[in-house]
């Protein structure tokens, strides 16, 4: 019988409960323990989502049946959990952004090589059938050279002055939030599918909302709790909620990225569209299922996610029949499947199919440069 690989998720906001849900759809594995901010709270979510032991962070460590540690808490906490879980010779799945600060993210980068232990930073949107059916294709010539690239990821949860959420903090988000929490995906996506390099960004930012009313009680992230007015206090804001980049690429094409948090409608739309010499691709993850093809001589094509339509490297993401859909919950079953294929194996694969802690190191990088651009409003070279 196949050793079963026992996890441990490290934070219960929004994501934790995601990376939980995705991992017992997965067989041979077993999330075995959680961490939170204190035993007290690490109990009561361990029993409400029935995972057996409850701990706190560095109790947790010192387990050794604890193969693979997953980082799902603020961002601020990356850096220093990650390297704790890597220097106790646990495998390590990190949300996004991987640190706060390119050093740290330099840091975990060498320590994860030097150790040896898979490392993956949890850009799951890579895991949509549909964008390796994209990658797969271009790669196969059937796009043609890249033209440009226009992308955008639109949201409306920050919408109203009383939204409000830890991400709006700089010192638990880092300087950036928008581009740095949904733009960092589009941005991964954008150089994963075309195979291009973002050489330089222009950026400019927007803040709409100067002042939010900060909850005076604890909210979640995508609650939707509501609150009284006495339950608010007025706070200064310094990260954007809007932001557009123009990038140049190393083909010496051209390309745009619109990022918002405050796009009434938009629940979580990011949107790309590909022009090339032979072909455009448009897709978007809400309607994941999907891709455009633009043709110029001949009629424009649709499909649809069929594995026996999609190229082998694109079906073995898909775990359904054509016309059975699947979403944002599948993307992250689908990452695991390659993380804890490597798990198994019990080091880095040479060369990973999943995104890793280098990739995260190269998003934070590109982000620090947008926020650099908009600071000089000047282009500036990654």
């Amino acid at each position: 019988m196949t050793k079963k690989i026992k996890a441990a998720i490290v934070g219960t906001g929004f994501i934790g409960p995601a990376h939980l849900e995705a991992l017992r759809r997965l067989p041979n594995i077993e999330v075995t323990a959680l961490c939170e901010v204190n035993i007290e709270l690490a109990r009561e979510k361990a029993a409400l989502l029935g995972i057996p032991n409850a701990y706190t962070f560095e109790e947790m460590l010192k387990n050794p049946d604890i193969d693979v540690v997953h980082i799902c808490t603020p961002n601020f906490l990356h850096f220093s959990q990650s390297k704790a879980a890597l220097l106790a010779g646990k495998h390590v799945v990190c949300e996004k952004p991987l640190a706060t600060k390119i050093e740290e993210a330099e840091e975990l980068v060498q320590i994860a090589k030097e150790k040896g232990l898979v490392n993956a930073v949890h850009f799951n949107l890579r895991y949509y059938p549909m964008v390796r059916q994209m990658k797969t294709m271009r790669e196969k010539g059937e796009l043609g050279e890249i033209y440009n690239i226009m992308g955008s990821y639109l949201q409306d949860w920050l919408f109203l002055q009383t939204d409000y959420n830890w991400r709006l903090e700089p010192d638990k988000s880092g300087d950036s939030r928008a581009i740095a929490d949904i733009g960092s995906h589009l941005l991964d996506l954008t150089e994963y599918v075309t195979g291009l390099k973002v050489t330089e960004v222009m950026a400019d930012f927007s803040t709409v909302h100067k002042t939010r009313l900060k909850p005076l009680k604890a909210i979640e992230t995508y609650s939707g709790k509501m609150l009284q007015e006495s339950d608010y206090e007025e706070v200064p804001i310094n990260t954007e909620d809007h932001a557009t980049v123009l990038l140049r690429f190393d083909n010496g094409n051209k390309g745009s990225v619109t990022v918002s948090q405050v796009n009434a409608g938009r629940k979580n739309r990011l949107n790309i569209e590909i022009a090339g010499s032979k072909s455009n691709f448009e897709w978007c993850s809400e309607r994941p299922n999907e891709l455009w093809i633009g043709k110029r001589e001949t009629a424009n094509q649709h499909l649809m996610k069929d594995p026996s339509l999609f190229y082998k490297e694109a079906a073995a993401l898909i775990s359904f029949p054509g016309g059975h859909n699947e979403g944002f919950p599948d993307t992250s079953k689908q990452m695991f499947k390659e993380v804890y294929a490597a798990v198994r194996e019990g080091k880095q694969p040479e060369n990973p199919t999943f995104p890793t802690f280098e990739d995260g190191h190269r998003e934070l990088l590109i982000c620090e440069r947008i926020i650099e651009s908009h600071r000089k409003q000047a282009w500036v070279k990654i």
